[in-house]
Parts: structure tokens; C-alpha cells; sequence
């Protein structure tokens, strides 16, 4: 086991390769996956602490294929801050990211606290207001994406930026499992999944958030937006790159990643 010691260290390297903008050597000869969580929270803390407001987590690592891509066999979290946010057509910072890749997902908007489980699909469904079409901008701070589990959990489950398209749908009117998606990069098609893709069903990778939240202490609250994780393979992207999701019943959502400097 690590003390506190070592997963200030794992921190400190992390935050530096993000404010330094230089991709930095994975964290675990630092840590184990034990303290990875804990190590993404002392960053998160800092952040706050800086002015940044927590809006929300992103799940990760729910597609069997992102986790072939990446070579970790379970999922994690992350969490959103509101620096994070981006709306559907807007021009992304290129300049705030090392390594981006993209990936479309279906985004829930809570209505009310997931705090007391045990959690269900069923559950879950009940707390959610409205879900729509997303795109989430992964980013590795570790050099080359060299990342195991515990190095992708510390660095935030490798957050970088989102996007929420324009319609809003009840789950009376969608349901996550049965969706499409086709993702394109300069118009030529790169990723297709469906809902089942997302741990059999966008709900179950909720449900299992909800879980894991409340027993870290931090259970997802209402009007938390949570990202269910990719439905299909993750895309390189650069600056320049015009991106576009369609995901059935949810519409399209889209993203430039800008070429200005920093």
C-alpha cells in the first residue's frame, strides 16, 4: 500500500504535465490501482480550489472495444468540471489539449440525487431528466497513451473536453440500448456502435456509476450530466478536424477543434 506521500507525487507529475502542456511517464511506479481514485481527487481538489466547478463524471472505459484499444479490462470515472463544457457547433480549444481522441456517447442529465442504493437500470432511469447526443474529447497527460488502469483513472480517466448536442429526450421517447451511432472526421466515417456496445446498455454503465459513487462518498446529485462512455472505437483527432456524431433518436452533434495558438 502507498501512503499520502506517493500519491502527491503521482499528482504533482500529472498536474504538472497538464499545466507545463508536455506529456509526462505513466504514474504507476508511483501507485498501484488502490490509490488511483485518490490521486485523481487530489487534482480535482486543487482545481476547485482554483474556481473550477464539478458538473458532473464521465464514464469510461465501457466499450469492449475502447478497452481492447487501451488494454484494461474494467471501467472507471472521471469527473467533469464546467471549464470542461462545450455546446453543439462550437469551435474546441485545441490549444488546452496534448493527444485528443474522440468518441460519441449518449449524455444523461440527472433530475434527481442517485445517493441511496442499491442502484438497477430501473433505478437509475427514474433519476434521469433527459439524455442527449455527445461527443467527449479524451486526452492522455501520459506520454503515448502508455496508460494502465491505475494511470488512467489518477489522471482523471483521461478527461479533456465535451460536447452536448442541441435536443433533449426523455427515456420515454429514447432508449439508450437501442441506439446507432456513426461518428465522422472531415466527413468520412471513422467509429459505428450502438447502445448495447456501452456495458450492454447505457443505464447499466450508470447504474454501475451510481454504485461506485456513493461508496467513494461523492454520489451523483441532480442536475449532474454524466457521460456513459464511448459506443464505439475512440478517433485520433487534430487541430483543424471538423467532427460529427449521429446518434438515432438523439440527432447529431458536432465539433471543429480550432488552429488558433495558445
Amino acid at each position: 500500500m502507498c501512503g499520502m506521500s506517493e500519491v502527491r507525487t503521482a499528482a504533482e507529475r500529472l498536474a504538472k504535465a497538464a499545466r507545463d502542456k508536455v506529456t509526462c511517464a505513466p504514474v504507476r511506479d508511483i501507485i498501484g490501482e488502490a490509490e488511483a481514485y485518490a490521486v485523481q481527487q487530489h487534482n480535482i481538489a486543487a482545481r476547485v480550489a482554483d474556481g473550477a466547478e464539478p458538473v458532473g463524471r464521465k464514464i469510461g472505459l465501457t466499450s469492449p472495444a475502447v478497452r481492447r484499444q487501451l488494454g484494461v479490462d474494467q471501467p472507471d470515472f472521471g469527473v467533469l468540471l464546467d471549464d470542461m463544457a462545450f455546446k453543439d457547433g462550437d469551435v474546441l480549444p485545441s490549444h488546452r489539449l496534448l493527444q485528443p481522441r474522440v468518441e460519441a456517447e449518449v449524455a444523461f442529465v440527472l433530475k434527481a440525487d442517485l445517493a441511496d442504493g442499491p442502484f438497477n437500470e430501473e433505478k437509475v432511469a427514474e433519476a434521469v431528466g433527459y439524455v442527449q447526443a455527445s461527443l467527449e474529447v479524451v486526452d492522455s497527460r501520459i506520454e503515448a497513451w502508455d496508460i494502465t488502469f491505475a494511470d488512467t483513472v489518477a489522471d482523471n480517466a483521461s478527461a479533456g473536453l465535451y460536447v452536448l448536442g442541441a435536443q433533449e429526450r426523455t427515456l420515454a421517447e429514447v432508449a439508450p440500448k437501442e441506439v446507432s451511432m456513426v461518428l465522422s472526421v472531415n466527413g468520412v466515417e471513422r467509429s459505428t456502435g450502438t447502445g448495447a456496445d456501452c456495458m450492454g446498455d447505457p443505464l447499466t454503465a450508470l447504474a454501475w456509476l451510481a454504485t461506485t459513487a456513493a461508496e467513494l462518498g461523492a454520489p451523483l446529485r441532480a442536475g449532474d450530466v454524466v457521460l456513459s462512455g464511448s459506443l464505439g472505437p475512440v478517433v485520433p483527432v487534430q487541430a483543424g478536424d471538423e467532427v460529427e456524431a449521429t446518434i438515432t433518436g438523439l440527432g447529431t452533434v458536432r465539433a471543429t477543434f480550432g488552429k488558433e495558438e495558445a
